[in-house]
């Protein structure tokens, strides 16, 4: 076949070679029938067993999760769980079946159809992201129902079929990404999705190249084809000629040996060559990334994000984690660290983090009652996390970091509780470490516009990318239709991330950077520049942006930073920004 080119939507680095392996959806091969009277309740009995089959394979995907897991497929896993439990799924198909006589498939497929028009009527980016997951859901449940479950290739050997897999779907579930850790997979290649999307956060977690928001190319792509993802660019080459395929290969052996060279840092300060520090630190979801983190080279923890540890236990059983298991979760984080800070993030959850084991019910997540929001409406709930933190500051430094912070009176009722769990450990005797540093995740563009207040009260500011960005430009990563706007680089948020930096420094304040931002090496030199000192990323992309600051000279770049702040031209912005890294490269 001739080759051709496909072009989506570049959510990790790297590239794949491979055959491809086609993951169609179970709802295209559905049978369509009516079920005799005597026989609907039978009917309703085979779709119940294989909702539990599910939940059975969902419990056991989480209980095998292996420790070098990505820690976020276990949060995504529980958020399956929780949705199949859900009224919605477990009860509305049956009425299906009971008064319209359709059989188990037709009436799961006729209830998620009825949803998801539902959905795409809300125009909500969080919900349209909860509409893939019960899309995802409801496969699952197709698949036992059609028999078609477990169809994932198993490798037994190495052979030109079986390794190099790349897989390619319209969406990949995060359990069915657990069973690819079976396979000689080596890359991702999906029509949905988008920066945050499922496949994105898990191929990055595990450094796999991957290419979403592709829209089609699950149709134009046939099983076996020989690609080749180049996911710096975002591109799919299908039915590549040879001697394509020989300069991919080429290029693919030059990155593995740069990969292995950066290992060699691990221990090397990351100081530029005009001899500014600067502290790259690791974001972790659970306790047992600590010491990764600390293996990787980091300085410390810039973001625990401690939902994960109330989601991880998510299922039918859902409890919320007492002090005393959050308390040992965050001492092992800390002793891990070995006298290096963890900075922990007091409890994110509403928009596409909801908590079963609350009563809210949030009808516009994304600026509903969330992360501190959500914590001063549920006191008992944050005095808690709040004691188990400071008990952890007994073992080493940690930092106590509030999520969406955006009104003074915020600031002032999460002292006061702080305040109160510390009188409380007091009376109790229990140790803590009495000066804590307080600080606020700046994500919503009223923080950054008023930061002065949040200066005035706290010890330290950390800059969430991901949010700010979403918040300013009103744009869903998630979402591959609207994904192209989602923009880093445009005016208005380079202009709010050098106030915040300006503002801390004027009041001596430390100030990090800990979305996604932080951790793309195209920005390393604009941020430093700026003016940030502190750079919190995934613990796998810190060898590379240490390389990158050992390799720069900040006063070499004030120039460029200059005129990318005065320009409001993203044609401008970018040419400046090659610029900068022509610099770079003509120092290394």
């Amino acid at each position: 076949m001739a080759s051709f080119t496909l072009q989506g939507i570049p959510v990790s680095r790297g590239i794949a070679i491979g055959r491809a392996h086609l993951l169609r959806p179970a709802a295209l091969d559905v049978q369509h029938y009516l079920v005799a009277q005597e026989l609907v309740e039978a009917e309703v009995q085979r779709l119940q067993a294989a909702i539990a089959r599910v939940h059975k394979d969902l419990q056991t995907l989480w209980s095998d999760l292996p420790q070098d897991a990505p820690t976020e497929l276990g949060a995504f896993i529980d958020v399956h769980a929780l949705i199949l439990s859900d009224p919605m799924l477990s009860d509305a198909p049956m009425d299906i079946i009971r008064t319209r006589h359709y059989n188990a498939e037709w009436a799961l497929v006729t209830q998620i159809d009825e949803l998801s028009a539902q959905f795409d009527e809300i125009e909500d980016d969080y919900l349209r992201e909860r509409k893939a997951d019960i899309q995802q859901v409801a496969e699952r449940v197709l698949k036992v129902l059609t028999g078609t479950a477990n169809m994932i290739p198993r490798s037994d050997g190495i052979d030109e079929r079986s390794a190099n897999m790349i897989v390619v779907a319209r969406d990949i579930s995060p359990a069915d990404m657990m069973q690819f850790r079976d396979v000689a997979f080596t890359g991702f290649v999906t029509d949905e999705g988008g920066q945050n999307s499922h496949t994105a956060i898990v191929s990055r977690s595990l450094g796999i190249p991957a290419v979403v928001g592709m829209g089609n190319a699950s149709r134009l792509i046939e099983q076996d084809d020989w690609i080749i993802i180049d996911s710096d660019a975002g591109v799919v080459i299908v039915a590549p000629t040879s001697m394509v395929l020989d300069q991919y290969r080429e290029r693919q052996t030059v990155l593995q040996k740069a990969r292995k060279k950066l290992a060699k840092l691990k221990k090397t300060p990351a100081i530029t060559q005009d001899g500014v520090e600067i502290t790259l630190l690791a974001n972790i979801e659970l306790p047992q990334d600590a010491a990764p983190a600390l293996e990787a080279g980091a300085s410390g923890v810039g973001l625990f994000r401690s939902e994960f540890l109330f989601m991880e236990s998510s299922g039918q059983e859902h409890k919320l984690p007492t002090e005393e298991e959050q308390f040992e979760a965050y001492r092992t984080a800390v002793q891990a660290m070995k006298g290096r800070p963890v900075t922990i993030r007091t409890l994110d959850v509403g928009a596409d983090k909801p908590l079963e084991a609350t009563d809210h019910n949030i009808l516009n997540p994304a600026l509903g009652l969330r992360a501190i929001r959500y914590c001063l409406a549920e006191p008992q709930l944050f005095l808690t996390q709040l004691r188990a933190i400071l008990r952890a500051s007994a073992f080493g430094p940690v930092k106590i970091l509030i999520p969406m912070m955006a009104h003074g009176f915020e600031i002032d009722q999460t002292l006061a509780m702080i305040a109160q769990a510390k009188v409380e450990l007091t009376l109790e005797e229990k140790a803590f470490d009495k000066d804590v540093p307080v600080g606020a995740m700046i994500e919503v563009p009223a923080a950054a516009l008023a930061l002065p207040m949040f200066v005035k009260k706290l010890d330290f500011l950390s800059v969430g990318t991901n949010d700010l960005i979403q918040y300013t430009l009103a744009i869903d990563r998630a979402d591959h239709e609207v994904a192209h706007l989602y923009d880093s680089l445009h005016p208005a948020i380079l202009q709010l991330l050098q106030m915040i930096v300006s503002t801390a420094q004027k009041a001596e304040m430390p100030v990090s950077i800990c979305g996604g931002m932080a951790g793309d090496i195209r920005l390393t030199r604009l941020l430093t520049s700026m003016g940030f000192r502190e750079l919190s990323m995934p613990a796998a992309l810190l060898p590379e942006i240490k390389q990158e600051i050992l390799n720069m000279r900040l006063d070499t770049l004030q120039g460029h930073v200059k005129k990318i702040l005065r320009s409001y031209d993203s044609n401008v912005i970018r040419e400046t920004l090659t610029e900068m890294e022509a610099v770079g490269k003509t120092l290394h």
